[in-house]
């Protein structure tokens, strides 16, 4: 069965390096929605008068943050509507609080919970001083606005679930705090693909 697998965690997380070595492993395709959105979404900001590097402001979320979501799940579906496994990569926080949001993206390829597999991990860092970390050493300018606004950032990065309509087993909260290695990305794989495949 074709499968929609979404990484979803805070910035600093580790929730696209987890998802491109599982991509490269299962030569899944990946849609990570940094990536997907940034064109448009530094066109708009820029067009705005503001800064184009601003992922995380009130401001940047009113003019962007939906475009980004929906540019990143109208590539994954498309990919899922000709049976290739997706792994889509985002925070997605106001859309697991939608309990019918998954189903009525399903819906729009003519696919439901019955013919895709959808598989949820959340990846999350073992405290904030360690979120913090990973972002200043990643050093990307888009993360000026968290670490400016940390106060207002580090609400983001609460342990959170999905009121999506998946049974428990689909749903895996994946702590990634220590040191990446092939036991992990295998741990990931039996989780998703299960545990003979």
């Amino acid at each position: 069965m074709r499968k929609l697998v979404f990484f979803i965690g805070g910035a600093g997380a580790g929730k696209t390096t987890v998802a491109k070595a599982l991509a490269a492993r299962r030569h899944a395709a990946l849609f990570d929605m940094d990536t997907l959105s940034r064109p448009a979404s530094e066109a708009i900001m820029r067009l705005a008068g503001l800064d184009p590097n601003d992922r995380d402001s009130p401001v940047y979320k009113a003019y962007c943050r939906d475009l980004g979501y929906r540019l990143t799940m109208d590539a994954a579906l498309e990919n899922v509507e000709i049976g290739s496994d997706a792994y889509v990569i985002g925070p997605f926080t106001k859309e697991t609080e939608d309990p019918h949001w998954l189903e009525r993206e399903l819906a729009a390829i003519g696919a439901s919970l019955a013919d895709v597999e959808v598989k949820v991990i959340f990846v999350t860092l073992e405290g904030e001083g360690l979120y913090r970390q990973r972002i200043q050493e990643r050093g990307s300018v888009l993360d000026g606005w968290k670490l400016e606004n940390w106060g207002s950032f580090r609400k983001s990065l609460v342990p959170r679930d999905t009121r999506w309509n998946l049974p428990s087993s689909s749903v895996l909260h994946y702590d990634n705090s220590a040191s990446w290695n092939e036991g992990r990305i295998t741990q990931l794989e039996h989780f998703i693909y299960g545990e003979g495949s």
